[in-house]
C-alpha cells in the first residue's frame, strides 16, 4: 500500500471506529434491523434506536 494511502486510510480510522461501534451496538444488542415500507417508518425507526443508544451511554 502506498504511504499516501496508508496516511489517509490512518486519519479516517478514528472517525471510522467511532461510528461502526455504534451501528454494531444497534445491530447486535438493540437487534435493529430495518424492514419496513416506507422511508418515513426508517427513519422513526433508525431515530428512536439513536434515542435509545444515547440514553443507554
Amino acid at each position: 500500500m502506498p504511504e499516501a494511502m496508508s496516511r489517509a486510510n490512518g486519519r479516517r480510522s478514528k472517525i471510522r471506529s467511532a461510528v461502526e461501534h455504534v451501528f454494531a451496538k444497534q445491530k447486535d444488542t438493540m437487534k435493529l434491523f430495518i424492514r419496513t415500507i416506507g422511508l418515513g417508518r426508517d427513519k422513526v425507526k433508525i431515530g428512536m434506536a439513536n434515542v435509545a443508544y444515547n440514553m443507554l451511554r
